[in-house]
């Protein structure tokens, strides 16, 4: 039998392991939100649910997100590896999908 071609949680904890990274990225200064990918590939699929934007791997992690305009996006990819890095072993690849308005910018300027 073969694996399964998307990330599937196991029955040890898996599911709570891409929950709590996905707490952990969100919490980072200048991360807008977790981001699904462009069809919506990237994520980590759990019974009933999904946790979009946190692909966890056998081996290491990949995490999408948008950022704040304005915020260094190096500087906010390191943060993201170091909070994920603090909860998950392996490699942590960080792809900055979008930038968005700050939040406190005026939409009718």
């Amino acid at each position: 039998m073969s694996a399964p071609a998307h990330p599937v949680a196991d029955r040890d904890g898996a599911d709570g392991r891409a929950d709590r990274i996905a707490a952990a990225v969100v919490a980072v200064p200048g991360v807008a939100a977790l981001h699904p990918g462009l069809f919506g590939e990237v994520a980590t699929y759990l019974p009933g649910r999904r946790v979009a934007g946190v692909r966890v791997r056998e081996h290491g992690v990949d995490i999408h997100v948008s950022v704040r305009f304005g915020v260094p996006i190096r500087q906010v990819a390191e943060r993201i590896r170091t909070a994920v890095g603090a909860i998950e072993s392996g490699p942590i690849a960080v792809t900055v999908e979008d930038v968005v308005p700050p939040a406190d910018s005026d939409d009718g300027a």
